[in-house]
């Protein structure tokens, strides 16, 4: 009789969790194991499925007996019982290369330093707008391996970050598209830009003819890793400005444009419902992926017209006495903070601060010196944005709570000026996400 096939699962929170529910249907052995306290919501799923676990430590003897690993992407290679299961010989692996195993719905998946979720969640939009059966998952939303084990979708939008692409071998695209490569979680990959690269470009893998890899042919990094390597699979390249290939472009920054085999679309930029031009980039990967999977012009049109956005992403709160608060907490880098501030056109207040991840703010510094006239420093550590912007603005404050920030920022406020947070860095040591970070920041506001 054939052994059942042992999982450990490391991590219990959504995509852990997720993973134990599709192992345990698929008749593995399935352990859980969690170094934290498991919470609530995750806790009760373990329970009522009789999934095995433990939360508060790690029992190696348990955990060095499984056949394979599913490792939560929140939890660094430097971890020591990573390093001790790579050195058994364990295999360890995404939630997401585990979930493709059992899916033969098509992917179409989407990485990069910024962007991501907004792609993501408006090429969901469209394709649930043209009558499609489509689930999102990755790094949003439920788990792909929840979904895999309890629908039946036949296409998934998957918002992929650079920890589960690590993590992620035999998995297979059928729509890559790589946004934009800039800086990020430098310090999960040894402070070296190109580990970083490489990791992004895993969305490329095992990418045959049949398949599409979309990207930014404005972004230099991407085309300077493109010259190194061979993609096999139709390149479709968009830009701002047109370049030879590209597929997309911006016409006489009117026009949105898309070229390609037999698709030929335009449509206003004043009609998009994502303003900026970060989210014209945005907009324009969603309608190459429309057009590849054959939606009709008037469906991407419509969806590009009326998408609502995205939480915590430039999310415009309230005006209080004539000063904006805006909601940017998924800035978690600076080239997305370099994003929101361009787009601003008035004074800004700008909230700052958090785990930084080894920022590099220089090419911040232009844009804080003419827009921004206080900058309030929200974190434990508050030093680096202090050498960073010391003599750029007229005042820098420290905080190390929201309610304080968001009052120190309404009283620097005058009529028609602009209360920006937008972080540049991770939230972990305030708070325990960065969407609880945009929460408190919105309750906060509306206290004033």
């Amino acid at each position: 009789m054939e052994t059942i096939k042992k999982i450990a699962i490391l991590g219990a929170g959504e995509s852990g969790t997720g993973s134990a529910i599709l192992a345990k249907k698929q008749g593995f052995e399935v352990f859980v194991s969690d170094s934290n306290k498991i919470k609530p919501r995750y806790l009760e799923i373990l329970e009522v499925n009789g999934i095995a676990f433990e939360e508060g430590k790690h029992t190696e003897k348990l955990i060095l007996s499984a056949d394979e690993v599913i490792k939560s992407p929140g939890i660094p290679e430097s971890a020591p019982l990573v390093m001790q299961i790579r050195k058994k010989g364990i295999k360890i692996i995404s939630d997401i290369e585990f979930a493709a195993r059992y899916t033969t719905a098509k992917k179409i998946c989407i990485t990069g330093s910024n962007g991501k979720t907004t792609t993501a969640s408006l090429i969901h939009h469209m394709l649930r707008k043209a009558g499609m059966n489509a689930g999102m998952a990755g790094n949003i939303g439920k788990s792909f391996a929840y979904q895999v084990a309890t629908e039946d979708y036949d296409y998934y939008v998957l918002e992929l970050s650079s920890f589960q692409l690590d993590g992620m071998y035999e998995f297979k695209a059928d729509i890559a598209i790589l946004l934009n490569i800039t800086p990020d979680h430098l310090d999960r990959y040894d402070y070296n830009l190109q580990n970083y690269v490489e990791s992004k470009f895993r969305i490329t893998q095992n990418l045959t003819e049949d398949q599409y890899f979309l990207f930014c042919s404005d972004d230099e990094i991407t085309i300077k890793e493109l010259e190194k390597i061979v993609v096999k699979a139709q390149q479709l390249p968009f830009a701002y400005s047109r370049h030879e290939d590209d597929v997309a472009w911006v016409d006489e920054d009117q026009l949105l444009r898309i070229e390609f085999d037999d698709v030929d679309f335009s449509m206003s930029l004043q009609e998009l419902s994502l303003k900026g031009r970060h989210n014209t980039y945005n907009s324009m990967a969603a309608g190459i992926a429309g057009s590849v999977l054959k939606i009709r012009k008037e469906i991407i049109r419509e969806s590009l017209m009326d998408f609502q956005g995205v939480e915590h992403r430039l999310e415009s709160v309230v005006k209080v006495h004539g000063i904006e608060f805006i909601n940017d907490s998924k800035a978690t880098n600076v080239n997305s903070t370099w994003y929101a501030l361009e787009s601003m056109h008035v004074p800004v207040i700008w909230i700052a601060g958090g785990v930084d991840k080894g920022n590099d703010y220089e090419s911040l510094k232009e844009l804080v010196r003419d827009k921004v006239k206080v900058l309030i420093c929200l974190g434990k550590d508050n030093k680096k944005l202090h050498k960073a912007f010391d003599g750029l603005v007229d005042e820098i404050v420290d905080t190390d709570n929201m309610k304080d920030a968001v009052k120190k920022a309404y009283h620097f406020g005058t009529n028609g000026d602009a209360v920006l947070l937008s972080p540049c860095c991770a939230s972990f040591d305030l708070f325990e996400n960065y969407e609880q970070r945009g929460r408190f920041f919105k309750e906060a506001v509306r206290e004033l």
